[in-house]
């Protein structure tokens, strides 16, 4: 009898449709979008916990995660949710934030190489230990098959272990010897290559001798010292890339029928783009309608908004204030100024990666030099007794004594040991190569807004006035979201004002803000547009009926620790110099509060970077410390860099360490460690010299076994490591 299959039969068939219907609701429901925001002033778990809540309390948010090593958000939430949504969110609970073009950025990976280092250690450890206790076996006297049994089975473990461990070593000394070159990894390869290929002929001849452990053992250290290295490495990313993140990546144009919002790939020289309040400057263009302020501190590090208005030209990535603004662009894409100065740091970026380390340098030296001696020690001892095997086993001697694990560690333990010193004072060390270059400064230069200064006006004459025309003040200046008034705000709720009751209020873009009190017309402003003189420094006017205007005076308040920094940068002989986008009157008064004798003003980012450039040029090894998209050109061509975590990304990316606290006074820490560091990476580099002058002789007489030869391997890289140590 045939069975014959038959589909199931539903007692409902809506029950039955139901999973078709299912898949096809799930098919065509919108996909959630992804929304990447920067947030360069968050610092702290409770900063992520207040900013997840904020947007995770707003509708359409799905979710919000905060990455605090990064400084972004991330936010999943319906396509019907944007970016300018969601800013004043995070804004109202306190942290500034800037829109990141997703698709500009390369999705966050997965450290794999790490991960890759990290197994390939753990399994050289795991079998250096089983080869180590079969190699005790043999070191206390066991003989014959017994000896050749354990000798067959640290080989069986051995040889897969090098297969897979030791290959970072063998990709990398074929990629040298391809391009006709020596690195550290050829030695490294060859010492490797030939213990376990004398070690296996050996045991094939039941010879007394083999090197598996020794093999196995050289692997382990040296990927230990890889894997540090690379941790150190780990952070630092492309400037260049988070620049380009940094552009808008949608516009709204502006079109016989009225605004559409379009990628900004599609805009073209000519079009009009409609730019509102808050928004973000997607092309370089000419202002044709409208009237607002600009908040330029990122890009030239000018401290108070400028006034826009029709036949200003404005740069991609400049702020739009209070008022909407109508473009006609004149520069779009890759034309941009954005662009331009994102091409600046990837040519910085180059130009810094010609730096060769210590390590380097020493590789130079190391790798032919242990060549030659192995092949001498073997030509020599082929002369001499004319056994192949003899010879053989005392070149491979020579190669796996003569220190590479000791050279291999010298920079990495060095490194990890002042990095996590630097780190508990509040220094996070990017690149491996920043605590050598960092020795080497003798010039420092310093950004103003946002480095030296707290980058935030602070109201300095609040008690000038009396308590009525506080009141007022208050009330007008709470309506505005210009910085001035902003900081006014604070102050006087601060001080315990109540603003008083002034109706009417509007905001004129540009200009100030206005209301009625008691009858009388009530300005908060401009200076020329109450008309009142130019005050000295940076001030907002209050005029009061037809009475004359009084200034709220302004200054930018000093970062904890900038005076005592610059105090001791010049106590210790270095040339300390100021660059700043701002106007000439706040630079040369910031100058004079901290006597810094160098400075200029009213510089571009391109500006700033030939600037180091011809520092460097002229034989000055530079510092640059700074915050903005303006510094990042001068921070990726300075000999070494520094920023504070309050800074853009792209500047923080740019930098070689980030500040992370408040303070400027661990800096001049830094440049103590740095010099530490270097003179223990030296040591080191002597310890192991004088390791070589000891040990190779021996290897080469024919004295070393693979038990003193791994034994000596052992004590030189415990002794580098704890040298390394000294620094914590």
């Amino acid at each position: 009898m045939t069975a014959t299959m038959r589909a199931p039969i539903s007692a409902c068939p809506a029950c039955a449709a139901a999973p078709a219907a299912e898949a096809l609701a799930e098919a065509t429901q919108p996909r959630d979008s992804q929304l990447i925001l920067s947030l360069p002033t968050i610092h702290c778990s409770a900063c992520m916990t207040k900013v997840e809540r904020a947007l995770g309390q707003t509708p359409g948010v799905r979710s919000a995660r905060v990455n605090l090593t990064m400084k972004r958000v991330t936010v999943e939430a319906d396509p019907s949710v944007t970016a300018a949504d969601l800013i004043p969110v995070v804004e109202a609970a306190g942290y500034e934030a800037h829109e990141l073009d997703a698709t500009a950025l390369t999705a966050t990976q997965a450290d794999k190489a790490g991960r890759d280092l990290l197994m390939r250690l753990a399994v050289a450890g795991f079998a250096a230990m089983n080869v180590m206790l079969l190699s005790v076996a043999v070191w206390s006297g066991a003989e014959g098959p017994t000896r050749d049994m354990f000798h067959w089975i640290s080989a069986a473990i051995a040889l897969p272990t090098v297969a897979f461990s030791a290959q970072p070593f063998f990709r990398n000394a074929w990629t040298a010897l391809r391009a006709g070159a020596l690195n550290m990894d050829v030695p490294i390869s060859l010492a490797i290559l030939l213990a376990v290929a004398t070690s296996l002929w050996e045991t094939a001849l039941s010879g007394e001798h083999a090197y598996f452990d020794a093999a196995v053992a050289l692997t382990f250290f040296l990927l230990a010292g890889r894997y540090l290295d690379h941790r150190t490495r780990a952070i630092a990313r492309s400037a260049a890339q988070e620049l380009a993140a940094l552009e808008v990546p949608r516009a709204l144009r502006v079109t016989a029928t009225g605004t559409a919002e379009v990628p900004v790939a599609e805009l073209a020289v000519g079009d009009r783009v409609l730019v509102r309040p808050g928004g973000r400057m997607p092309v370089d263009g000419e202002v044709i309608e409208g009237s607002s302020e600009l908040d330029r501190s990122l890009l030239t590090g000018e401290t108070l908004p400028v006034p826009a208005a029709p036949g200003l030209m404005v740069s991609a990535g400049e702020v739009n204030l209070t008022g909407p603004l109508t473009l006609r662009a004149t520069a779009v894409g890759r034309d941009s100024s954005l662009h331009r100065l994102a091409d600046l740091v990837a040519v910085a970026e180059a130009g810094r990666s010609n730096y060769t380390s210590l390590a380097d340098r020493a590789a130079k030296l190391y790798a032919p030099g242990v060549h030659i001696l192995s092949a001498l020690a073997f030509l020599g001892w082929l002369a001499y007794s004319g056994d192949l095997r003899v010879a053989l086993n005392i070149a491979a001697a020579v190669l796996i004594i003569t220190c590479p694990c000791a050279l291999g560690l010298a920079v990495p333990a060095v490194t990890t040991a002042a990095s996590g010193r630097l780190f508990r004072k509040g220094m996070l060390i990017k690149e491996a190569t920043a605590l050598e270059r960092l020795a080497q400064v003798d010039t420092v230069v310093f950004d103003k807004t946002g480095t030296l200064t707290a980058g935030t006006p602070e109201l300095t004459n609040l008690d000038a006035f009396n308590d009525t025309e506080q009141a007022i003040a208050l009330a007008l200046a709470e309506s505005s979201a210009h910085p001035l008034s902003q900081s006014l705000t604070s102050a006087a709720r601060a001080a315990g004002i109540t603003p008083a009751e002034v109706t009417d209020i509007t905001e004129r873009p540009g200009h100030g803000t206005e209301g009625t009190w008691q009858g009388q017309t009530v300005r908060l402003g401009r200076a020329d547009w109450l008309d009142a003189p130019e005050a000295a420094q940076t001030a907002a006017w209050l005029r009061i009926g037809d009475a004359p205007a009084r200034p709220f005076h302004f200054t930018d308040r000093l970062r904890d620790g900038a005076d005592e920094l610059v105090t001791a940068l010049k106590s210790a002989g270095l040339n300390v110099a100021l660059l700043s986008g701002d106007a000439e009157r706040p630079v040369a008064d910031l100058a004079a509060r901290l006597d810094v004798q160098t400075w200029q003003a009213g510089m571009l980012p391109e500006d700033k970077a030939a600037h180091i450039a011809a520092l460097t040029d002229q034989g000055h090894r530079v510092l640059m410390v700074g915050d903005g998209l303006n510094d990042t050109a001068a921070l990726a061509g300075a000999h070494v860099s520094i920023s504070p975590a309050s800074a853009l990304d792209a500047a923080r990316v740019a930098s070689d360490i980030v500040l992370l606290g408040q303070s400027l006074a661990p800096i001049a820490e830094a440049l103590s460690v740095a010099q530490k560091a270097t003179r223990r990476i030296r040591e080191n580099f002597s310890i192991a010299t004088w390791y070589n002058l000891i040990a190779v002789p021996l290897a080469i007489a024919g004295l070393c076994s693979p038990l003193i030869a791994a034994l000596a391997m052992s004590a030189s890289s415990i002794t580098v490591s704890l040298n390394a140590l000294r620094l914590r």
